[in-house]
């Protein structure tokens, strides 16, 4: 019998096992470190999107019951690895509202975006008030399924840039689209 027997009799191992069990613990957390930054990095967990709002198609509409919206038109990019699907856009922001996604009108409910793909969304705003918009910027909130599961997330577009004589004014996004769409109608009804 040597001291190493004697010490496991008490419960205590010698060094080199200890050592060789705490290699393996560190091991094992640095590894599923490595493993979780990875899938963060690769927008597996929470995607990687680039949000772009595009005012070109930009067009104020009045219904038969004096409803003001536009339709706008979002290009939506995965930049990550894996793959998502978008299924709803929405946003509490006084004056103005997004409406779910009209399937008559060739809008698609839901879109589903691959690695380094780009997809268009559209989704009609209606313009409740154009006095009312906020001048700060507001967020737009989100849903998207994941091979993790459905979650929502909030996102506050780029300020758009107003031309002036001198230089260029950010503007908050909300009240950008308020004010043309708003301009717009009233040019057509003059």
């Amino acid at each position: 019998m040597n001291s190493d027997d004697v010490w496991q009799q008490f419960g205590v191992t010698s060094w080199p096992a200890q050592r060789a069990r705490l290699r393996a613990v560190v091991f094992g957390c640095l590894s599923l470190t490595v493993i979780a930054a990875g899938l963060w990095w690769s927008g597996a967990i929470i995607p990687h999107i680039r949000w772009e709002l595009d005012d070109f198609f930009l067009h104020a509409d009045v219904d038969e019951n004096g409803v003001l919206s536009a339709f706008v038109h979002i290009d939506v990019e995965n930049e990550g690895a894996a793959s998502f699907t978008l299924t709803d856009i929405s946003a509490e922001v006084p004056g103005l509202r997004f409406l779910p996604a009209d399937t008559a009108k060739e809008e698609r409910p839901a879109v589903t975006v691959a690695p380094g793909d780009l997809e268009r969304l559209t989704r009609r705003v209606v313009i409740t008030d154009c006095a009312a918009v906020p001048h700060e910027p507001q967020p737009i909130r989100f849903t998207y399924e994941t091979w993790t599961g459905t979650r929502s997330a909030e996102v506050t577009w780029d300020s758009w840039r107003l031309n002036g004589p001198e230089e260029d004014l950010p503007i908050a996004w909300q009240r950008a689209l308020a004010g043309n769409v708003c301009n717009q109608a009233v040019k057509d009804w003059s």
